[in-house]
């Protein structure tokens, strides 16, 4: 079921650039999302044996001496349009048998400033937010300062989001 006209008013009111139509409706006992935790591990191994979190490889990337972690971000990006196409294309729904309707996005120019930044962050603390969870998981606890830094400049945005030029 698609959204009304008023409902999507009042979300695009409170949240001009984050449009969430998607909520699941359905209660679910805590134990019903178990599943999510057992495919972030599953998604973890395999970060780190394909070495997506070696800070190494990261490096590697920005400082253009491997096409390695191009082409994994390529076809992560083949993956998620294919993706797309067809849930939009086929209708596909949840496993709850709730439709997925997913809101075209719209171009911000704080998209552009928000990309330096976290690519900035990225190539200097040689993680990004997916990896990040799987190199503490590994052992590299050095790594729990990027992750407390990450939530302290997630924190700051929500606190100045209003105060920033849209």
């Amino acid at each position: 079921m698609k959204p009304t006209k008023e409902n999507k008013q009042s979300i695009i009111t409170r949240h001009q650039d984050a449009i969430c139509t998607n909520e699941s409706k359905i209660e679910q006992p805590f134990w019903h999302h178990i599943k999510y935790l057992i495919v972030g591990i599953l998604f973890g191994i395999v970060f780190v044996k394909a070495e997506i979190i070696s800070w190494f490889r990261i490096q590697e990337m920005f400082r253009l001496q491997s096409f390695f972690m191009y082409g994994v971000i390529g076809t992560a990006i083949l993956v998620g349009m294919l993706s797309i196409y067809l849930i939009k294309r086929f209708n596909v729904k949840t496993l709850s048998g709730e439709t997925i309707y997913l809101e075209d996005k719209k171009f911000n120019k704080g998209q552009i400033y928000g990309g330096l930044i976290f690519g900035i962050g990225w190539a200097i603390t040689g993680a990004c937010p997916g990896p990040l969870f799987a190199q503490i998981g590994s052992g590299f606890l050095v790594v729990s300062i990027t992750f407390i830094s990450a939530l302290a400049g997630t924190w700051v945005y929500g606190y100045f989001r209003e105060k920033l030029p849209h």
